[in-house]
């Protein structure tokens, strides 16, 4: 094999998952709106009356936000009053998983130090 071959390239983080993980972690409410919708809580109203200190904006920004990575679907019922409700999409199951992971890790650095 030549000397000057380079067996690997360059690695960076993907874009993409990178900017999720970051715009998540960054909202401190979406981890408890997946902890809401983990209990059934799936409502804007009722996520609103069951977390202290969370208001109607900011949830609605929080969730419009996972929605357009994917993580949560809006679903919207043909009824009268109009009835909204959120679930995690399949997409959102895996990334979930991956968060609750980083939070598994964070805890075993915590009790090393």
């Amino acid at each position: 094999m030549n000397k000057k071959e380079k067996l690997f390239s360059r690695k960076s983080a993907p874009q993409r998952t990178a900017r999720m993980v970051e715009t998540i972690y960054g909202c401190k409410w979406s981890l408890t709106v997946y902890a809401l919708l983990a209990n059934d809580i799936n409502r804007p109203g009722e996520m609103v009356r069951n977390v202290e200190g969370l208001t109607t904006k900011v949830l609605n920004e929080c969730l419009r936000k996972n929605v357009e990575f994917g993580i949560i679907e809006r679903v919207a019922f043909n009824e009268v009053p109009p009835r909204v409700e959120y679930v995690v999409t399949p997409f959102g199951r895996k990334f979930i998983r991956i968060l609750d992971e980083l939070e598994k890790l964070q805890e075993e650095v915590v009790s090393e130090i």
